[in-house]
């Protein structure tokens, strides 16, 4: 489990093909902490590290499924990933409950600058029947974050200095694919009241 709460920004700095998974190599000053077989959530999708090279560079492996459902297929080498470890047993959970498993593709709409902050707009496929709610979490690129504004298939986040300077979100451009994991919370709510409904 997750929190949202990035830890640090890694460096992709090799792509490997392997039959239909891409091996993908960070550098990070997380590396020397890391341990093979630890989960690392990247842009928000849980990946077990397979190979560490000293304390700069590791090793994880996407497959196919990770690569269609996520962003991570269209990364390029010298890209930048939101990097966050497993939450430790008994720490703060200084986010929201995120499980690392992204629900789908949205789309970066528009970017405004606005009295310091930044807002960003998100666009994604209603088809999937997730939904956002104004003041609940979301998570973009692996960030826990707070939705503004709210409609259907559209919404908004609000995006401080701190998180701007010490996340990906520096470095997207309208019509960027980000990784949305939606609230779990909300899902679960969602999925009843789905069956309630039958």
């Amino acid at each position: 489990m997750f929190t949202g709460i990035i830890e640090n920004l890694g460096k992709l700095v090799k792509v490997e093909k392997s039959q239909t998974n891409l091996e993908l190599y960070i550098e990070s000053t997380l590396a020397g902490e890391l341990k093979v077989d630890q989960s690392v959530a990247h842009n928000g999708v849980c990946l077990t590290v397979v190979e560490i090279f000293g304390d700069r560079t590791y090793r994880v492996t996407a497959i196919e499924e990770t690569i269609e459902k996520t962003n991570l297929g269209g990364l390029l080498e010298g890209d930048f990933i939101n990097l966050e470890r497993c939450m430790a047993l008994g720490g703060r959970l200084d986010g929201h409950i995120v499980q690392g498993h992204v629900d789908q593709i949205g789309i970066c709409e528009n970017i405004k600058e606005k009295d310091g902050s930044w807002i960003y707009t998100f666009s994604y496929d209603i088809s999937l029947e997730n939904v956002t709610v104004e003041k609940g979490s979301i998570t973009v690129n692996g960030t826990s974050l707070t939705v503004v504004n709210s409609s259907r298939g559209v919404f908004d986040v609000a995006i401080i200095p701190y998180t701007y300077e010490n996340t990906v979100f520096k470095t997207l451009v309208k019509g960027d694919k980000v990784n949305l994991e939606f609230d779990v919370i909300g899902k679960y709510v969602a999925r009843i009241m789905e069956d309630y409904r039958k």
